[in-house]
Order: C-alpha cells, then sequence, then structure tokens
C-alpha cells in the first residue's frame, strides 16, 4: 500500500507582494477544510474507507487470521478496536493526497468496539493505534519500510510498529517507539517478537503471522478453538473408555479369581476338609 510523500503539508498558492492580504478562499482556494473566517472545518467524522484490493489472497487469509485470532481471546474485553485494511482520517488536509492508504491491521486500546466505517482520528478523541501491522508486497515493501514507518513514528507515535511478508513467510520485523523514535525490538529465542502494548508475540507459525500468549500458547481462531474443544472431548472420551475398560477388565478378573476360589472351597470340602479352618 502507497502512501504521498506530501502527506499532512499544505499546498498554498504564492501571492504576489502588491497584491494585499491572501484571503481564506486565496490561501486555499475551492477547499473544503476552511470556512470563510480562515478556521479548520473538521470533515463530518462518517467518513468511507477507500482501501485498494489486497494484494493476494495471502494478504486477505492474514488480516483474517490475525483479527480473528486476538478478537476471539480479548472477547471479554470491551475496550478496544481491531481492523484491517481501513483508512484512518488523521489530517483535513490528508483527503487532498489520494495516494495514502491505511495500515493493513492495526489495534486501538481504550475505545469501543462498535463497527466503523473508517478510522477518524478528531472523531476518536485524537486517539491513534496503539500496534499498526503492515503486510509486504514487492508493490508497497519500499513504502512499509519508509514513508509508512517515518508516518507511524512522527505524526501517529504508534508505539508498536511491525512489518511482515505473507508471501515468504519468513521476514518480520518490529519496532518500538523509545523517546520518539522506532528501535528494534530484539526477538526471543523462537524468533518472537514482544508487543508491549498488546501483552502478546507475534511470531511465525507456518508461514503464517501468529498471536502468542506470554507463555508461549497460541492464540486461535474461534474454529482452531472449536477444533481444540473437540479434539479434547474425544481424547477425554477415549481417555474415559479406557479406564471403563479396565476397570472392567480388572472386574472380570476379580470374579474370576472368586470362581477359582470357590471351586477350591468346594473340592476341599469334597475331601472333608474345611476350608474356613485353613484359616
Amino acid at each position: 500500500m502507497s502512501v504521498s510523500p506530501a502527506i499532512g503539508s499544505l499546498s498554498e498558492p504564492v501571492m504576489d507582494a502588491g497584491a494585499g492580504a491572501a484571503t481564506a478562499e486565496d490561501r486555499h482556494p475551492a477547499s473544503p477544510w476552511f470556512d470563510s473566517s480562515d478556521q479548520i472545518v473538521w470533515p463530518a467524522a462518517d467518513l468511507d474507507s477507500c482501501e485498494l484490493p489486497l494484494e493476494s489472497d495471502l494478504h486477505l487469509f492474514q488480516i483474517i487470521l490475525l483479527l480473528q485470532s486476538l478478537q476471539w481471546a480479548w472477547r471479554d474485553r470491551p475496550n478496544f478496536y481491531a481492523a484491517g485494511n481501513l483508512t484512518i482520517y488523521y489530517s483535513p488536509n490528508q483527503k487532498k493526497s489520494e495516494y495514502f492508504r491505511g495500515p493493513d491491521f492495526f489495534v486501538v486500546l481504550g475505545v469501543e468496539p462498535h463497527p466503523r466505517k473508517s478510522w477518524v482520528v478528531w472523531n476518536e478523541n485524537g486517539q491513534y493505534p496503539h500496534v499498526i501491522i503492515e503486510l509486504l508486497s514487492p508493490s508497497t515493501a519500499a513504502t512499509d519500510r519508509g514513508e509508512k514507518k517515518q508516518i507511524y513514528q512522527d505524526i501517529f507515535r504508534t508505539p508498536n510498529y511491525f512489518w511482515f511478508d505473507p508471501q515468504g513467510g519468513e521476514e518480520l520485523a518490529g519496532f518500538q517507539l523509545i523517546n520518539g523514535r522506532y528501535e528494534a525490538i530484539a526477538p526471543n529465542d523462537r524468533g518472537w517478537l514482544w508487543s508491549e502494548p498488546l501483552g502478546l508475540y507475534l511470531g511465525c507459525d507456518g508461514g503464517r503471522l501468529r498471536f502468542f500468549g506470554a507463555e508461549g500458547e497460541l492464540l486461535p481462531t474461534p474454529e482452531e478453538s472449536a477444533l481444540q474443544a473437540e479434539e479434547a472431548a474425544l481424547k477425554a472420551e477415549a481417555e474415559l473408555a479406557r479406564v471403563q475398560a479396565e476397570a472392567r477388565s480388572a472386574q472380570e478378573r476379580w470374579q474370576l479369581e472368586q470362581a477359582k476360589n470357590q471351586q477350591l472351597a468346594d473340592k476341599l470340602r469334597e475331601l472333608g476338609v474345611d476350608p474356613d479352618a485353613l484359616g
């Protein structure tokens, strides 16, 4: 996904020195973001997302995987919003740039999780994402590693920024905002990267980017969780069947032993020996 180098800047016409003071219309001709008093007019909050189609089905599946696993793990949390391939509007000037596109995946903490058509910063109390993940592709990798990283560091001030290559399934990099600058996050012995805002690891598993808990447990999707529950139930049923079979076998052995003892006692009585007297 691409971004214009001119994001966040105003393109103002140069006025002739003798032409007098520039009006709001002169400085911002036909601009929907300024009124006649030269005040910023914030656009309506209900803005549509304007994202381009994803580069491949691998990108789509990866976004869905991240969304489903995080939303399922945090299903009891009422204060976060996660989205994929959704436009983030952060400046009244931004809409002039047709080239900016939203992150492939982002998480905002401390907000209501109601559905949104886009993320409009000025309608969200100035809140930017706490975590952003970009999925690399041949057409976007340079931008994701360069211009977007700069925007997320200098404008968004996003605490964690990660990128991952879903086509190669191996390249994963992450950055922590420290004193206003991104510093690389050191991987653990498994190659996973810790996200402080999420309290989770991000790591590669089977060529896909996954979330892992602090103890290393995989955060499953609802489908994976249901499959795990089904497998656990089948395992429990198999274990119960094994225990019941062992109990039946023990019962049968005991009954056989009792039958043998009874036969021996009957034989002794036939011989005139009281088996009870034998102690």
